[in-house]
């Protein structure tokens, strides 16, 4: 008769997804998207051509709150990851 192990490492593989979630936020910060953007645009460029715009203003938005940048290259990026505001 076959016994059943109730402990096994497949049991918890899932563990790994929490921790390397836990990790991303305590090393990187937590995740941000953007909210609001200003830009501005060439006269010889049309409102639809998105690379010719240069971004003026970027604000994100997330767990500690919202964060305004001002790019200096003029791109803003989708996705930020910010530390708590006066944290370690």
């Amino acid at each position: 008769m076959n016994r059943t192990r109730f402990l096994r490492l497949s049991f918890f593989l899932w563990i790994v997804v929490p921790i390397g979630l836990c990790l991303t936020v305590a090393l990187g910060g937590s995740p941000h998207v953007i909210f609001s953007y200003d830009w501005s645009t060439p006269r010889h460029a049309s409102y639809g051509d998105f690379e010719a715009r240069h971004y003026t203003r970027c604000t994100f938005i997330g767990f500690y709150g919202v964060i305004t940048e001002y790019p200096s290259n003029g791109k803003c990026d989708w996705l930020r990851f910010a530390k708590k505001p006066g944290g370690a």
